[in-house]
């Protein structure tokens, strides 16, 4: 038996003690077992003058149940209970007698490592021993392995003390069926056939209840506040604090939550300190205690007066040793399995603390050659075979972590390949699905953009789901378990163990104040005159605003409120659905042209990310490529390029920032890298951003909250540095009413986005977050939606509505999430109008409209028209058409300044007026700002220049020439460019 006691090990691994009777069980006849069918043990007793006795169980599950089945009997010890196993016996030696005796051991504590009973296996055609460092009760042998006890001494590495016969020798002979996967002949290579490129499975259309997979285990609960394991008496800390975790996934069980983080608070010194406060703290249980702290609004410096954070980072191994606790340099302390390692990376990760470097180094070693992660603490050499879990968590853990990409990549490559036909994952080669590495791998899935493949491992989950909520641990069991419950519910919620994200009293008892209605709210964007089609129509009669349409999905994947018109939205930018004027995402964004905006572009890339979409397969492109592809290498004009690092045309720091959190989001650590170093350069010495790029000098509080929430992604302390300042520097803006500073004045706008800056750092900025919310419902309209500012017209505006509906949650758009696998996909129908209904009458219009004739073989007259409303006070409702709006014209025609425009000439809109914004367009006019005509530039460009290629709300450049309006039958269809200068505007 490993030094690692069975139980221990099962529980420190996330999964469920299953231990069988440790009594006799009904031998199965040595026969049953075949080369390449059931399991044999060896047991040998040759310390007391027996030999080696074989014994075989034909369908084994644990390693435990596998030494039962084929006769043997266990005890345990008085410390760890029965599963760590400290004597052995079999009927056919001595009559059965359990060695050592109790005159040589007296079982009460853990055995010396001088003489224990330890554990190896060798699996099928393996032809060495290797020690398992798994316990008994988590080992799960597979068809042909032979597992073997010797009686002796070994260390953790178990680099002595191997049993003296060969697998071979005892190895069953009997011929069976070829078995499911085809092993290595090399005992120095996993067995586990190297993954291939496999088609994504098609699971069935469930999607589970979380919410009664929380009832179900709140009700688990033992005397409401925690969990019990029957293998072992008193509380059972892990599993209490997985609970914890998925209670807050599921967000619907506050009062349970509450008591079992009160529990955990009073008890955290039991667990973190098992040999006693004089020892060192365990890293399982601080890794998984900080996570708990993460997960709920808590903080993990100080949770039960302990700082958790500190207990790993200063507690990593330098040299194996220390009585076990370290296997190898690197580890963290006590780590028992590479589940712990990750979730200690994962903790440090979340709270913004960079992992030490040799705890990181450490998964070089864990890593198989096929990719997947090791199942348990293998060192240099070891056999090592990929575990699904492990895996799951270390994609989750070093995704993002400069220099580990490469190796997170290999290892979700090795998730995706080894998923079953049936959506479920095996926790080891041969075996059925199992719930807890579904669910783990559900969670890594969806964190690197496989939504096809996460949609299939959750509803394969929810099949198992029972009619009283609880989750089955596998196809075969019928009644549901605790952690496969607890692991199901943060897959169905499509969250995962790093962006869990709920705070129990906040959602119970809220702080003084009022709040924003986000049903309400919702009702207003989702209302039909607004939202047609699955899309905005606010900028331009019949030009769909489609960084409107995406600021609207945030807002409705924020809120929850209504799916449906969320995957509406969804479905239309993916499947590249045309506004009234022919136009998709795709002219929005420009990509593929040298007008491609990096900001559109990454805004794109992260709704997909938010909904469970696949960035690299979304509108009919790989985004995340797309992204990379438009990074500056240098400054360049005529490329849209402030410095190296900008994207193209990215001329906001909105914009930037967008792009940032789309790479960080997809894994592309190493490609924003230098968009990351771009924009850590605009950061102003007292911690805030500028609005544009190149920065003109001013201080934003929305862009500045842009930075930090993109910065909160990145990994390393600097980052945090920067986010740290920009945090402190937003919440010294706050004004007396709540409110915050934004061009168009006491901006709701700027409110929302201050309270999602402020929650990176909520436990210093509560009260600042709550008198923001204040504000914020002050701003509310009886229809739903919000107000621009305090001051001015009042009216609901589209726009605002979208970014205070979202920000107040205080959800980062770097962390937001909203799996739309469960929703229906409506039946796309084509749309017939693109007029946006007006929710208020501008005091004076101008429509000024130009009738250029298209020229060659066609006769068709083609009638462009753009209606400006032009009003020079403050009395514009936002939600009409904005300012800055002009007909295109043909040769002479003015521009704003009055110059007139020739054909062939570009005009640099330096000074062009920008309108109100949004999520990403920083309001520079205001309401009541003069109006300035938008510039035309006449041009002959047609084609990968073409279309509405803006940001929707953003100063334009229209081209005018006859050349660029095509008459096709009757329509004429109106081309527009992108600005080529550096004038305000954020791409929405």
């Amino acid at each position: 038996m490993s030094l690692l006691a069975t139980g221990a090990v099962a529980v420190a691994a996330g999964g469920t003690v299953l231990l069988g009777n440790p009594r006799a069980a009904v031998a199965d006849a040595i026969e049953d077992c075949t080369a390449t069918t059931g399991a044999i043990v060896a047991v040998d007793f040759g310390h007391w003058g027996g030999g080696v006795v074989r014994g075989c169980d034909a369908d084994p599950s644990t390693g435990m149940n596998l030494l039962h089945k084929a006769g043997f009997t266990t005890a345990g010890t008085g410390h760890d209970g029965p599963a760590f196993i400290c004597r052995l016996g079999i009927g056919s030696f001595n009559g059965g007698t359990q060695y050592p005796t109790p005159a040589e051991e007296p079982c009460t504590t853990t055995p010396q490592a001088t003489a224990y009973w330890s554990y190896w296996i060798a699996a099928p055609g393996q032809q060495t021993w290797s020690y398992s460092q798994f316990g008994a009760a988590t080992q799960k042998p597979k068809p042909g392995e032979v597992e073997a006890w010797v009686y002796g001494g070994t260390d953790i590495g178990g680099t002595s003390g191997a049993p003296a016969f060969t697998p071979e020798s005892v190895r069953a002979r009997n011929a069976g069926p070829s078995p499911s996967a085809s092993p290595s002949a090399s005992p120095t290579v996993s067995p586990t056939v190297s993954p291939t490129a496999t088609a994504s499975p098609t699971g069935p259309a469930r999607t589970g209840d979380p919410a009664a997979a929380a009832v179900w285990l709140a009700a688990q609960l033992v005397d409401g506040d925690h969990m019990e394991n029957w293998a072992f008496e008193g509380p059972d800390y892990p599993r209490t604090a997985r609970t914890a975790i998925a209670l807050a996934a599921a967000g619907s069980q506050d009062p349970a939550l509450r008591k079992v983080l009160a529990f955990l608070r009073a008890r955290t010194d039991a667990y973190l300190y098992p040999d006693g406060p004089a020892g060192k703290p365990d890293s399982g249980a601080a890794a998984l205690l900080a996570l708990v702290a993460g997960s709920t609004g808590g903080d993990p410096r100080a949770f039960g007066g302990r700082d958790l954070l500190a207990a790993l980072t200063d507690h990593v191994c330098a040299a194996p040793g220390e009585n076990g606790k370290c296997t190898a340099a690197g580890d963290f302390h006590g780590a028992s399995s590479p589940w712990v390692q990750a979730w200690a990376v994962i903790a440090l990760r979340r709270a913004g603390v960079t992992p030490p470097a040799s705890a990181l180094a450490r998964f070089a070693v864990l890593q198989c050659a096929d990719g997947g992660m090791a199942g348990s603490m293998i060192v240099a050499g070891g056999y090592c075979e990929s575990d699904p879990g492990a895996t799951s968590l270390a994609v989750l853990a070093l995704r993002g972590v400069t220099g580990y990409e490469p190796m997170a990549t290999k290892a979700a490559e090795q998730l995706a390949a080894s998923q079953q036909a049936d959506g479920s994952y095996a926790p080891y080669a041969g075996a059925p699905g199992d719930t807890g590495s579904t669910a783990h791998a559900a969670q890594a899935l969806l964190a690197v953009g496989q939504g096809a493949r996460q949609s299939a491992a959750k509803a394969w989950i929810a099949a198992r789901q029972g009619e009283d909520g609880g989750v089955r641990p596998d196809e075969a069991t019928t009644d549901a378990d605790p952690a496969a419950t607890e692991q199901a519910v943060l897959a169905l919620t499509g969250t995962d163990l790093g962006a869990v994200r709920h705070n129990p009293d906040g959602a119970t008892t809220p702080p003084a104040g009022r709040t924003p209605d986000p049903a309400r709210g919702s009702a207003y964007l989702t209302d039909r005159a607004r939202l047609i089609d699955g899309h905005y129509y606010e900028a331009f009669p019949a030009f769909a605003d489609f960084g409107l349409s995406i600021d609207g999905a945030f807002a409705l994947a924020a809120t929850g409120a209504d799916d449906t018109a969320l995957r509406g939205i969804v479905d239309f930018l993916d499947r590249q659905g045309k506004d009234a004027n022919e136009r998709t995402v795709n002219d929005w964004t420009a990509i593929g042209t040298e007008y491609a905006g990096g900001g559109s572009i990454g805004k794109e890339a992260l709704l997909a990310e938010v909904v469970g979409r696949d960035p690299r397969a979304f509108g009919g492109h790989d985004l995340i490529a797309a992204l990379a592809a438009v990074t500056c290498a240098k400054a360049d004009d005529n490329t849209g390029c402030a410095g190296a690092g900008n994207y193209t045309w990215a001329t906001s720091v909105f914009s930037q920032a967008l792009g940032i959190m789309a790479q960080l989001r997809a894994g592309d650590t190493a490609n924003a890298a230098a968009p990351i170093a771009y924009l850590k350069s605009l950061q102003h010495a007292d911690g805030s951003w500028p609005s544009l790029i190149p920065a003109t000098g001013d201080s934003d509080v929305d862009s500045t909250a842009m930075a930090v929430m993109a910065l909160a992604l990145a990994p390393g302390d600097e980052a945090a540095a920067a986010v740290d300042k920009g945090v402190a520097w937003i919440a010294g803006r706050q004004l007396a009413d709540g409110g915050f500073p934004g061009a168009a004045g006491d901006s709701t706008n700027s409110a929302a986005l201050a309270v999602q800056g402020m929650t990176l750092r909520r436990s210093a900025h509560g009260v600042a977050i709550a008198k923001a919310l204040d504000f914020l419902a002050g701003q509310q309209n009886d229809d739903g939606g919000f107000n621009v500012a305090s001051e001015g017209q009042r009216g609901s505006d589209v726009r605002a509505s979208t970014q205070v509906l979202g920000g107040a949650t205080g959800i980062s758009f770097g962390t937001l999430r909203r799996d739309l696998g469960g929703t229906p996909t409506p039946t796309p129908t084509p749309t017939a109008t693109g007029t946006a209904t007006a929710t208020a009458t501008p005091t004076t219009t101008a429509t000024p409209t130009a009738t250029p004739t298209v020229t060659g073989t066609s006769t068709a007259t083609a009638t462009a028209t753009a209606t400006a409303t032009v009003t020079p006070t403050p009395t514009v409702t936002p939600t009409t058409t904005p300012p800055g709006t002009a007909t295109p014209t043909t040769t002479g025609s003015p521009t704003a300044s009055g110059a007139p425009v020739l054909p062939g000439t570009s005009v640099r809109p330096a000074d062009a007026a920008p309108v109100a914004g949004g999520l990403d367009e920083p309001v520079r006019g205001g309401v009541g700002a003069p109006v300035v005509a938008v510039p035309v530039q006449v041009g002959s460009r047609v084609g990968s220049g073409g279309g509405l290629a803006s940001t929707g709300t953003e100063t334009l450049v229209l081209t005018g020439a006859a050349g660029l309006l095509t008459a096709l039958g009757a329509v004429a269809v109106l081309v527009a460019r992108r600005r080529t200068g550096s004038a305000p505007g954020r791409h929405r």
